[in-house]
């Protein structure tokens, strides 16, 4: 939070517009790779120059331009110079702390959200910033880094299954929002299956690691609110928007697109009542332990009382003892507390105490 906050202060003073990136640098290099398709051709390349991607701005085609890695901010303003992006939407893709959010431009709509993965070998969520811009013929992506969750959708475009390739630019944003929502479920899953194990291990063994991992998934649950929540009401503007930009036949995918949301929401916060029920009983399941320990060591005290009231008489130092001159005194005080404690034992048990 404090290296966050650290590059934040370095746009402090500047004029609005200014393009300084923000955030993690995650890859050395910005990979920009081109989509050109209509319904009978395709032609798919990895542009070594930002120039090479202009010529794509007026074709009747559909062009998807994916922009990995924007540190370089130099590249992110020729594109944005090129296709007549206001500045300030520049700023807000080298910053790759905003929230999830759509703006309308009339000539194109900007569009910015959380994508989500999972990571295997840490066994934590990751974010990155995507933005997309629709325009009448484009769609321009700007990733964090290299990998994604397209792959579905450029194997649709170049088998040309489905309607993809027959559909415009809309459909293709429509697209890649739905496999980037369709990636939550995945999400949830990794997380629903951690907190089933943390359920069994909460009544079977809960420890100080069971508490530290219930905390660890409510920070996720806190997160993926926070992606997911403002993310329904920019597909609902999304849906609703008068744009020329959308065409009524999407406007109905993208309704399917914000019931998942919907669905994405209703499971992360029946998530988060399970970890909050799940932390209620872990902290009865220790204040029970701690109840039948001292219930243990009350009674092994209990029984101790008399038998250390016996030892401390006969541990007087008075010389006129009757029983310690006695031949048989030492075997019958420790009969007499043997009895004692075999009678409290037994009258623990009768009550259950034991």
């Amino acid at each position: 939070m404090r290296e966050h906050t650290k590059k934040r202060s370095r746009k402090a003073g500047l004029s609005p517009g200014t393009l300084v990136h923000i955030g993690e640098k995650k890859i050395e290099k910005t990979k920009i790779t081109v989509i050109d398709y209509d319904e009978k051709e395709i032609l798919e390349k990895e542009v070594k120059k930002v120039e090479e991607c202009f010529p794509f701005k007026d074709k009747d085609t559909v062009t998807w331009i994916n922009v990995d890695g924007v540190h370089e901010v130099e590249v992110i303003e020729k594109i944005g110079n090129c296709f007549g992006f206001h500045p300030l939407i520049l700023e807000d893709i080298v910053n790759t702390s905003q929230r999830p959010k759509m703006e309308d431009f009339g000539d194109y709509i900007y569009l910015v959200l959380r994508m989500l993965s999972y990571d295997e070998k840490k066994k934590l969520t990751k974010s990155e910033q995507v933005s997309l811009i629709l325009g009448s013929n484009f769609v321009i992506s700007f990733q964090e880094d290299i990998g994604d969750v397209f792959d579905s959708v450029r194997e649709r475009i170049r088998k040309g299954k489905g309607r993809l390739r027959k559909m415009g630019a809309d459909y293709l944003a429509y697209t890649l929002l739905d496999a980037i929502v369709d990636n939550y479920f995945l999400i949830l899953e990794k997380l629903g299956e951690k907190i089933e194990f943390l359920e069994e291990e909460l009544v079977t063994d809960p420890r100080t690691e069971t508490l530290r991992e219930m905390h660890n998934l409510k920070r996720e649950m806190i997160f993926l609110r926070r992606s997911v929540w403002p993310l329904r009401e920019v597909i609902n503007g999304l849906e609703r928007s008068e744009s020329s930009l959308i065409r009524e036949s999407t406007g109905i995918f993208l309704r399917d697109v914000y019931d998942h949301t919907i669905q994405v929401m209703d499971t992360v916060e029946t998530f988060r009542d399970m970890l909050s029920g799940m932390l209620d009983t872990y902290l009865s399941s220790i204040s029970n332990r701690m109840n039948q320990i001292m219930k243990v060591l009350t009674i092994i005290a209990t029984i101790f009382i008399p038998l250390t009231f016996i030892v401390g008489v006969y541990g007087m130092n008075f010389k006129y003892m009757p029983e310690i001159e006695w031949r048989w005194g030492y075997f019958v005080v420790w009969s007499i507390m043997g009895v004692a404690a075999i009678f409290m034992l037994v009258y623990f048990k009768r009550k259950k105490w034991l």
